[in-house]
Parts: C-alpha cells; structure tokens; sequence
C-alpha cells in the first residue's frame, strides 16, 4: 500500500481531503435532520429538571412554564411510544 501512495503523483491528497470533507457534511446534515424529526431541538428542555420542591427557588411564572414543558414532554414522549408500537407491530 505504502509503494502505492509514494507512486501516486503530488496533489493527490487534496482529493481524499474533498471526500473526507463532503463524507463529513453528509453525516451533520443527516443528524441534524434527524434530530429535527426527533424533537431534539428544544430550547425550554431546561424546565425538564426542576420538580415540585423547586417551586419556593421559582417565579410564578417559570413554575407555570415548568408544569406547561412538562406535560408537552410526556404528549410526545407517549406519541413517540405509540409511533414505536405501530412500526414494530407492522414489522412483524
């Protein structure tokens, strides 16, 4: 393999670089589009931490988005369950 490379012409390494380049684009635009699909992409995710004792440490008002974030959470979280169920139910 060595005596391969070292016949190769120079410049030949750019080449592999645009490959290695464009191979990387293709996978972070798959995975953004995938956590897209996925309702990754959510920026109130940091009320998902805070529970009941936390409401003396909150406003009104970051309490009631606490509570709002928390059950849009479990609506998709028993979305995602159900879209699972039907596809491994059709897969049988």
């Amino acid at each position: 393999m060595e005596s391969y490379l070292q016949s190769l012409d120079d410049g030949w390494s750019i080449y592999l670089w645009l490959v290695v380049g464009g191979l990387i684009i293709i996978a972070v635009v798959y995975w953004i589009r995938w956590g897209m699909k996925n309702e990754q992409f959510d920026e109130d995710i940091k009320y998902l931490v805070f529970d009941e004792g936390d409401r003396e440490k909150m406003t009104p008002q970051e309490f009631a988005k606490s509570c709002e974030v928390k059950a849009a959470q479990m609506q998709s979280r028993e979305r995602v369950l159900m879209r699972q169920q039907q596809e491994k139910k059709q897969g049988k």
